[in-house]
């Protein structure tokens, strides 16, 4: 049994609470509230900290294994070394206090067991498997042969192109094959692929249809990469549970959003790290400086909006000497305050919301609350009053992860 004291409680939703306790029993916790009310914990461990919070969520995350953003290297480098790397990139989650990720296209269905089986440290992954594209689309590597693009899709199972509904039925299934706790289809064009353009829709109505029923049937939902507002309206309109980016969402996308109960999940963070300084191909800085600013008002926007938003990075590097890289999710916090979010509201969307956008397959996870999930970080400082402490890992004193200490200890 554990037993954790701070200054204070953060709980995920709701008010914080000065003088807080959580205690852990095993997986669970049993009391998370003010110290007046906590029960008599003789036989616990006693940890003592500022803050004390729920394990964070990054909702869009890849794990790669890569060291570069030049995509169209991605078949050259070996995919067992790949997932290897990825084994640095668990920890460094873990360390910056992350304890599930939501992983949307990469290796997480495969890491996701070597976590659960207890032989790697890392968050728990709730990964989608392949990346669904279209020929050409955000997914496709633009450089390379198509039947090199194939044979790819065959070694590794990160990207899939499908055209037309049957193939986007089978695709899809396919990854629910792989246990994928979700599916990811590119809606719209993309910044880090070569020719096409952010705006434009990618997949038909009818083919985000198909993909939305079949993952329904196995109570899975599907998250929609989607700039463009066009692509946005088409995936909203065909049921997807997230939109990923929305960087051309307006009014009327906010509105659909708020009807339809899908949440945003703005990955901020990629924009501002490659801006910053990372390297990438020509073409993808042009297209990122053409979405920039656009993609700045379009969070505040769903900020102002009511919009549901949930935590999440686009962050794929392996090395935090690089940017865009695991360990480095946190910085996303300070974005969402950047665009309106107050410091508590910026907490919800990278703790209590996080399981939104998971659907059925959703756990028990993301509050400091009874019964739910003992993944729970602690830090040196109060968030509230500067959220930049969560942004530097060296401030996260404590990670528990199903009620096992994995940090700090």
């Amino acid at each position: 049994m554990e037993r954790i004291e701070a200054g204070l409680l953060i709980p995920g939703r709701g008010e914080p609470v000065r003088g807080g306790v959580v205690v852990l029993d095993g997986a669970s916790i049993t009391y998370a509230g003010p110290e007046y009310g906590a029960p008599p914990t003789q036989e616990a461990s006693i940890t003592r900290a500022d803050t004390v919070m729920p394990g964070l969520w990054d909702c869009h995350g890849h794990f790669m294994g890569l060291r570069t953003l030049h995509l169209e290297r991605l078949p050259l480098e070996p995919f067992p070394l790949r997932g290897a790397r990825c084994a640095r990139d668990l920890r460094a989650a873990l360390d910056a206090g992350v304890t599930s990720v939501r992983e949307v296209g990469g290796l997480g269905v495969y890491l996701a067991r070597a976590v659960a089986a207890g032989v790697l440290d890392g968050p728990t992954i709730y990964g989608a498997g392949a990346i669904l594209s279209t020929t050409g689309g955000h997914g496709d590597l633009h450089s390379l042969p198509l039947p090199w693009m194939a044979d790819f899709a065959r070694q590794t199972g990160e990207l899939r192109i499908c055209d037309g509904v049957d193939e986007c039925v089978r695709a899809a299934r396919e990854q629910l094959r792989r246990n994928a706790k979700l599916i990811k289809v590119c809606a719209s064009g993309g910044v880090m692929s070569e020719v096409d353009d952010p705006v434009h829709q990618q997949f038909t109505g009818a083919e985000l249809r198909a993909v939305v029923e079949v993952a329904a049937m196995a109570d899975r939902v599907v998250a929609a990469h989607c700039h463009g507002k066009p692509g946005i309206m088409a995936a909203l309109e065909a049921g997807v549970r997230t939109i990923e980016h929305g960087t051309y969402l307006d009014r009327e996308v906010c509105d659909a959003m708020r009807e339809t109960g899908a949440v945003l999940v703005p990955t901020r963070t990629i924009i501002e790290e490659v801006l910053a300084g990372g390297e990438v191909p020509s073409y993808a800085m042009e297209k990122m400086h053409a979405v920039a600013d656009r993609h700045a008002k379009a969070v505040a926007l769903a900020c102002e909006s009511g919009v549901t938003i949930a935590m999440g990075t686009d962050i794929g590097l392996t090395g935090d000497e690089l940017p865009n890289s695991w360990g480095r999710n946190c910085r996303e916090l300070g974005h969402l305050v950047g665009s309106g979010m107050t410091p508590l509201g910026a907490i919800e969307a990278a703790t209590a919301n996080g399981p939104l956008t998971l659907g059925a397959q959703a756990p028990r996870s993301g509050l400091l609350a009874q019964g739910y999930d003992a993944d729970v970080i602690t830090l040196d400082a109060d968030p509230l009053v500067d959220i930049g402490v969560l942004a530097d890992p060296a401030r996260v004193t404590g990670v528990w992860k199903a009620g096992r200490r994995v940090k700090g200890a």
